[in-house]
């Protein structure tokens, strides 16, 4: 999202629209397609989309009518069977998207929207809708409440905020969905193979600080997808970093000691996941060590080590593929049906 707002940005601050298309609701078991959008731009070009095939043809077609006409609104579009699949709903063949005209009168809310996300901070965008239109676009950051809101008050928008994106039709209608949950990911390591994780991790939403001990390697040049690059000792990494219990550790630093130091530190905070990578031969050493150390089993046995996915991959980047694989199901909830 992070890039698709910047876009919409640097168009706006040039004088030009943007038609933003968002999907709201989709049918079937699992709403997957609300929250995907795409900025069309009035050269026709697109930023972002709305799941491929029928419905993001429809979808570029309409934001260009809303170019020429300035009115937005929503449209529900009814797919075939093989179409509901391109936009990674279960089943059923509805789904709604939001046609919103941007202009310069946007921007103050699309900037709140972009600091969050840099800032990584607990927020949601929330809108208004009246007679199927968005009157009012404006965010809600914990421990801030509303920001923008001239007619939404946090009364109406608190019962709806989660992690999930929530439609609610009716009169007035609302729309809430994260934009971020201030969850991290902490990289131990700068080598082959962070550096080929990194990126992914940025692309699919994660914010990534990396933290290593040599000076040559944890630079921004070798981590420009990183939000934050820590230089500082394995066996304090606390005196930095405070890791809270919806994030993220993989390690992978230069040897098995540092390895070792970083996990036993890890896994005294509450931190969602942890990962290290390593062969089954370490891990069982590890274990050991860890055990005499006095850290519980029940913490030891949350560990996730060897990292990542068993796809066969071999290359730096293809591990890099299975263990952002892995990270992805355990943002999901099912990180337990891979383990």
């Amino acid at each position: 999202m992070k890039q698709l707002i910047s876009s919409v940005l640097e168009h706006l601050r040039a004088g030009e629209k943007a038609v933003l298309c968002s999907i709201l609701a989709s049918s079937g078991s699992s709403p997957r397609g609300a929250g995907a959008r795409m900025a069309v731009f009035a050269d026709g070009s697109f930023l972002g989309t709305v799941g491929g095939g029928a419905v993001e043809q429809h979808a570029l077609s309409e934001a260009m009518e809303v170019h020429r006409s300035g009115a937005e609104y929503a449209k529900s579009f009814c797919l075939h069977p093989n179409e509901v699949a391109d936009i990674g709903m279960i089943c059923g063949g509805n789904v709604t998207v939001y046609f919103q005209y941007l202009t310069e009168q946007d921007i103050p809310v699309l900037e709140t929207m972009l600091r969050v996300i840099r800032e990584n901070a607990d927020a949601w965008l929330c809108e208004l809708l009246r007679e199927g239109r968005v009157v009012e676009m404006c965010v809600y950051e914990k421990g801030r409440g509303l920001l923008h809101a001239k007619a939404l008050t946090a009364a109406e928008v608190e019962p709806l905020l989660g992690a999930d994106a929530v439609y609610r039709k009716g009169e007035p209608g609302y729309y809430v969905e994260p934009i971020s949950q201030g969850a991290r990911v902490y990289v131990f390591g700068c080598g082959h193979v962070s550096r080929e994780l990194v990126p992914v991790l940025a692309h699919v939403g994660f914010s990534v600080t990396v933290y290593d001990n040599r000076p040559g390697l944890a630079t921004r040049e070798h981590f420009p997808d990183a939000d934050q690059v820590l230089l500082g000792e394995f066996t304090r990494f606390g005196e930095q970093i405070t890791i809270t219990d919806r994030d993220y550790v993989v390690i992978m630093t230069p040897g098995h000691q540092a390895d070792y130091e970083v996990l036993e530190q890890a896994l005294r905070t509450p931190a969602r996941y942890v990962g290290c990578i390593g062969s089954k031969h370490k891990v069982a050493a590890t274990q050991k060590k860890l055990r005499e150390a006095g850290v519980p089993e029940a913490d030891i046995q949350r560990t996730v080590s060897p990292i990542g996915l068993p796809i066969g991959g071999e290359t730096p980047a293809e591990i890099a593929i299975s263990i952002a694989a892995q990270m992805i199901a355990c943002r999901a909830g099912r990180l337990d049906q891979f383990r």
